[in-house]
């Protein structure tokens, strides 16, 4: 088991495969993760990926286990409410964040520093703790707000990856797509990978 120990959430804008994905391609790379999934994401997954993961604690564990092929040891849910979770402390929290994809409220909330679930405690201790922290925010258009409360994460040493894939390396699938940004992440956290190709020297 890798000794690197990150945190996952995924929230309730379109997008959930993007979670999936990097959640696929962290397990693979044997780091400890710990994955959060918001009442609205839970939705989304279900809507979009046809994946009823809701229920207890115990139920929804179970669930992503099976889905991932991945132990306790390896992979751990913690419940939207479970604020005694022991990623909710300074103390104990992960080397990286990552927030794919992130809802507008709840960008809006971690911005705010507004802690009102486990998701949004974890983001605010990766921010006093100076530990990295990645947003994948989906929406689109975007208005004012949405930009400040960006630019206000950005100062704050937040990575920004917008779901824009680029088309230079000519995708032929949404897996492609989705592939180039979650490679953009992983290239974030200093992490291996052949998701895409890379721009000049054939992509080596």
């Amino acid at each position: 088991m890798n000794s690197r120990h990150f945190t996952l959430a995924i929230t309730g804008a379109s997008g959930a495969v993007y979670g999936l994905r990097l959640a696929q391609e962290l397990l693979r790379s044997r780091v400890r993760l710990n994955l959060l999934i918001s009442k609205a994401g839970f939705a989304v997954l279900k809507e979009e990926c046809g994946l009823d993961w809701q229920g207890s604690a115990e139920e929804v564990q179970r669930r992503l286990c099976g889905y991932f092929q991945a132990s306790e040891t390896g992979l751990r849910y913690y419940a939207g409410d479970d604020l005694s979770a022991p990623i909710a402390s300074g103390s104990a929290t992960a080397h990286a964040m990552i927030v794919a994809p992130c809802s507008m409220g709840t960008l809006s909330r971690i911005a705010c520093g507004n802690s009102g679930n486990l998701i949004e405690r974890c983001a605010d201790v990766m921010l006093k703790e100076r530990r990295t922290l990645i947003v994948i925010p989906r929406e689109t258009p975007l208005h004012e707000v949405h930009m400040e409360n960006m630019l206000r994460l950005s100062r704050l040493g937040v990575f920004m990856v917008p779901a824009m894939p680029a088309f230079y390396h000519k995708p032929g699938s949404v897996d492609d797509m989705v592939n180039f940004i979650v490679g953009k992440v992983l290239d974030l956290l200093g992490m291996e990978h052949q998701l895409f190709k890379r721009w000049g020297n054939n992509g080596e």
